[in-house]
């Protein structure tokens, strides 16, 4: 540790991390969490959160206490009645040093209504947050977001140390699911327009690896028939059971998304499928991962560092045996 940073740490006690959502988003900040309490053993740090993310944290040694933001109740009548409550406790916390790492408006609203000390946030927030920080942590808006945050706590003074930590939690496990069985879990769906697999794509994955079982986990409205060495589990499972599949998957195959990227921070058999996205910036934060774009099929590691065009072409059911090639040498 530096003697900067010993300096800093006889001085702060308590931190406030401001990381309300998404998933993926949570994900890419556990590393700068785990580095803040190498920093600052024994500070006192809290992580503004949405409560349906809050059980990723769960068993969290970095984070002494979660700070729920409760995005889902500040709307329609009597918001602002549910709101003067949350108010009030965000103020009292108090930090030494808040950091945004959201850079939005609400997010810089919440670290200056804390009355932190000092307040930090990055040079590519939105929607004015900019205006709301003390200093100005200077980031490279092209980057992946794990860099971006990495370069938030560099001018805090804090060292960051490689390889890098996600402490996620162990999951909880599925009652009545055998995962003694080898199994290829598959994440075909995404919130994100034009990010998620056909209905014809996913067919094809569960077909095409036949006589192995395919799992599929996430949320979709879309009713989907599938082959019988197929374990249909959309839309039943809670997060953290997505997080003990994806332990227990010989492979995970999935579209940009949230449970890629936790996928990414656990294992380096993933497959993730991109349609338009640029996987240098959003992709897996894993160089022994694998990205298919534009019917091309290579390692994070081997992509270009130039940023890569955003348009491409979706996936096809005819893109499957390509990728099947790849997952059968780990089943085999």
């Amino acid at each position: 540790m530096s003697s900067a940073i010993s300096h800093q740490s006889s001085t702060i006690r308590s931190l406030l991390l401001i990381k309300p959502s998404s998933l993926g988003d949570i994900v890419h900040t556990l590393p700068s969490a785990a580095l803040l309490r190498e920093a600052y053993p024994e500070a006192n740090i809290t992580w503004v959160i949405n409560p349906e993310w809050a059980p990723l944290l769960r068993g969290n040694r970095s984070i002494n206490h979660i700070h729920i933001f409760p995005r889902g109740e500040l709307g329609g009548l009597g918001a602002a009645t549910r709101l003067l409550p949350w108010l009030r406790q965000t103020g009292r916390l108090k930090p030494d040093v808040a950091l945004d790492f959201q850079g939005l408006l609400r997010s810089a609203l919440i670290g200056k209504m804390s009355h932190p000390r000092s307040f930090y946030g990055m040079s590519d927030a939105r929607e004015g947050a900019i205006r709301f920080y003390d200093h100005v942590a200077p980031v490279d808006g092209t980057a992946h977001a794990v860099e971006r945050y990495l370069a938030l706590l560099e001018n805090v003074g804090i060292p960051v140390r490689r390889p890098l930590h996600f402490p996620l939690p162990t999951g909880d496990p599925i009652a009545r699911f055998d995962d003694d069985v080898p199994f290829v879990l598959l994440h075909p769906f995404s919130r994100g327009q034009r990010k998620s697999l056909s209905d014809l794509a996913v067919e094809e994955f569960c077909r095409a690896l036949a006589p192995h079982r395919v799992v599929l986990a996430g949320k979709t409205k879309r009713k989907l028939p599938v082959p019988d060495n197929c374990v249909n589990l959309l839309n039943h499972t809670s997060i953290l059971q997505l997080v003990w599949l994806i332990r227990r998957a010989r492979f995970t195959i999935s579209v940009d998304s949230g449970p890629m990227h936790i996928a990414a921070a656990l294992s380096d058999r993933l497959i993730s499928i991109h349609t338009w996205s640029d996987p240098r910036k959003v992709g897996p934060y894993n160089d022994n991962a694998w990205i298919w774009k534009d019917g091309e099929l290579e390692m994070v590691r081997d992509l270009p560092r130039t940023a890569m065009r955003l348009k491409g072409r979706k996936f096809k059911p005819s893109d499957v045996p390509q990728l099947l090639a790849l997952v059968r040498q780990v089943l085999d």
